[in-house]
């Protein structure tokens, strides 16, 4: 079946991309009364002040508010889990492989649950942070079609340029709210995002009619259950917690770790002992828990370290007690008994998901790089080989030339021959390449 995106657009917008770019140059350095705002679109406009309101930054990345066990939870749990086959057929009929667009479907808040599409633009738009689990509120990285279709509570298109985040200035989107077809409340949005042809007039329609597809659906499903005789009972445990606290220990870049717990109306962030951190780091890796022994050997080094560890957990066990109760390790074997995020583990999610440019600004540096634990030591060249092989894969040029910048990748012949070879034959970035790896090759 040929992809419903290729028929493009016959006029161009009204407004040019050098005016588009420049208007928002100017809201952005704080010139609100600029002439030329008032030539852009009043809905573009709006969103665009919305953004500086919130406080958006014009290259900000998205947060990733979703990590994969939460994602997978609430994936299961949310209404629009139901409709996703449909979604597939009506947005993507001929295959990811042929659509030339991304379909992404959020909840009611701006946080993508699902990401499919065309491979190739997937991997595109992962460099922006356009990947499951990340918040795409206006919010959160200002005027996209996902966040303000939610803002305004229609369907949405954004060109271009006019994107708030310029980031995503190359791409163009389609957007609708989804409705809970009784209550009316929103329950979620869908978005195809792509070139020029993800924002034509046929799109919008395409895309309204899969929203409006998406409620009957839903309306038919819950008349049909009702019908029938009532299941067993079973209670069950909510997916994702709207207002729960969350813990994230953050261990790049630095050898006394930051413990960081954020909950509905406060947050406190506490610094760690490099040994605490150690500790604290292997049973967040080893979630299946650790014998005495074995957590001795990955933080000591040695066979026989359970009477150096033991006073050291009970240490451990006082500064949790106080400032974060709910991660105090049970014992027999040691193990944490509710999630613990780290920094670490979110660039590795961030590379599964395809989003390079963003796992690449999140990796601050080595994991605890002065630690000579040999847990930590394992740990931390995991890290560093999966965010060195996936850029080497799979990360655009511009990626790529950014992580050759970091003290990982400066002395890295392999990456500068790579990015090399990408860059156009004219480049003006090519000499410096050049220059970098003959003085590595002397």
């Amino acid at each position: 079946m040929p992809s419903p995106w290729s028929s493009r657009r016959e006029v161009s917008p009204e407004t040019s991309r050098l005016l588009i770019e420049r208007a928002h140059e100017e809201l952005v350095g704080g010139n609100v009364g600029d002439p030329r705002l008032g030539q852009i679109r009043p809905l573009v406009q709006d969103s665009w002040r919305r953004s500086l309101a919130h406080l958006v930054g014009a290259e900000g990345l998205p947060p990733l508010d979703l990590g994969d066990d939460e994602l997978e939870a609430y994936r299961r749990a949310h209404p629009l889990s139901a409709a996703m086959d449909m979604i597939r057929a009506l947005l993507l009929p001929g295959g990811e492989s042929d659509s030339g667009v991304v379909v992404a479907v959020g909840d009611a808040v701006g946080r993508l649950l699902w990401v499919e599409g065309d491979r190739r633009v997937r991997s595109l738009t992962g460099d922006m942070g356009f990947v499951a689990g990340a918040n795409w509120s206006e919010e959160a990285v200002g005027t996209s079609a996902p966040g303000t279709a939610l803002a305004l509570g229609r369907s949405v298109q954004i060109h271009g340029a006019e994107h708030y985040n310029r980031l995503v200035q190359p791409w163009s989107c389609t957007a609708a709210p989804v409705y809970d077809p009784e209550t009316r409340r929103v329950l979620g949005v869908i978005d195809v995002t792509g070139d020029s042809d993800a924002a034509t007039p046929q799109a919008q329609l395409l895309v309204d009619a899969t929203a409006r597809a998406v409620e009957s659906e839903l309306l038919v499903g819950r008349l049909r259950a009702r019908a029938e005789p009532p299941a067993p009972r079973r209670t069950r445990r909510p997916a994702v917690a709207a207002a729960t606290a969350t813990t994230m220990l953050r261990v790049l870049g630095r050898d006394r770790a930051l413990l960081d717990i954020a909950g509905p109306d406060s947050a406190t962030v506490t610094e760690l002992s490099a040994r605490h951190a150690e500790i604290l780091l292997m049973l967040a890796v080893h979630r299946e828990g650790l014998s005495a022994e074995r957590l001795g050997q990955l933080v000591y080094g040695e066979d026989d370290a359970e009477g150096t560890l033991r006073p050291e957990l009970v240490r451990l066990r006082k500064v949790l007690e106080r400032v974060a109760p709910q991660l105090v390790p049970a014992s027999r074997p040691y193990r944490l008994t509710t999630e613990l995020h780290t920094d670490a583990h979110q660039v590795v999610t961030l590379l599964a998901r395809g989003a390079h440019r963003v796992a690449l600004a999140a990796y601050r540096g080595r994991v605890l790089p002065d630690s000579v634990a040999p847990g930590v030591e394992e740990f931390r060249e995991s890290v560093r080989l999966a965010l060195r092989e996936a850029l080497l894969t799979e990360a655009s040029v511009d990626v790529l030339l950014a992580y050759a910048d970091t003290d990982d990748g400066a002395d890295d012949a392999e990456v500068l021959r790579l990015a090399l070879e990408m860059l156009p034959a004219r480049s003006p970035r090519r000499a410096g390449l050049v220059a970098r790896l003959e003085k590595l090759e002397r």
